[in-house]
């Protein structure tokens, strides 16, 4: 009988497939991108995941985040994805903290977890930048999600240093603040070069550290999460 991993070996070999056994994952952010993101990376084999969120699942959720049903409304988004992760691969090692992270801890997160990448999936920008300068000063290597909404062609996605983004408000304000730290380049993101479209953004100040939420289609934040779990095996097996 086949392990549930026998595909993936078959692709890559059993040495590049040990290689993501034994690699730890650090996923900050699990809602549209993140959570796909850490799926897809459970399913490719990684043996050590953390997953760190601090959201509850809500209705706007439903048309686009993997762990959104009607069933699982008002449930933290890191316990339900926990489940799933689990039921995947019942011997990998996983961290799941509900909690949203604070600035000022993230650096001794990066510090003490010794992680060998870190997918960014979060959407507001405090932490981000936060998160981005730890794993930068702490030379941990990182893969950051820019924006997923407002968008519907999936073929404008691409990865690009922070340095060469455009048309992403997200981007722009992350190239922005990284400058004020002395950072112009040397964050590899993944972003979309397709322009946002103007009214699906709504001023609002019902959601934490939001200025506005964005209109989102079903597969775009999909597809973002997939291709940070790419880069990150990829990089991971030498590819």
């Amino acid at each position: 009988m086949e392990d549930w991993f026998s595909r993936t070996q078959q692709l890559i070999g059993f040495d590049k497939f040990s290689l993501l056994q034994q690699s730890k994952v650090l996923v900050v952010g699990i809602g549209g991108v993140g959570a796909y993101a850490a799926e897809m990376l459970c399913r490719a084999g990684i043996g050590n995941i953390t997953i760190i969120d601090g959201d509850t699942i809500n209705k706007t959720n439903i048309n686009r985040q993997l762990i959104a049903l009607h069933s699982t409304l008002n449930q933290p988004k890191v316990n339900i994805l926990a489940q799933r992760l689990q039921d995947i691969n019942p011997e990998l090692i996983l961290d799941a903290q509900y909690q949203f992270i604070e600035k000022e801890e993230i650096d001794k997160i990066i510090k003490n977890n010794r992680n060998d990448f870190v997918v960014d999936a979060i959407d507001t920008l405090s932490p981000k930048i936060a998160l981005i300068t730890a794993c930068l000063k702490n030379k941990t290597k990182i893969i950051s999600s820019m924006g997923a909404g407002g968008r519907i062609d999936p073929s404008k996605i691409t990865f690009a240093d922070i340095s060469e983004t455009y048309h992403c408000g997200l981007a722009k304000a992350v190239r922005k603040r990284l400058q004020t730290l002395g950072i112009k380049k040397g964050l590899k993101v993944v972003f979309s070069t397709e322009q946002t479209e103007r009214k699906s953004i709504i001023r609002t100040d019902e959601e934490r550290n939001k200025k506005s939420t964005v209109g989102t289609i079903s597969y775009l934040p999909a597809i973002f999460g997939c291709y940070l779990a790419s880069y990150t095996i990829r990089k991971l097996i030498g590819e």
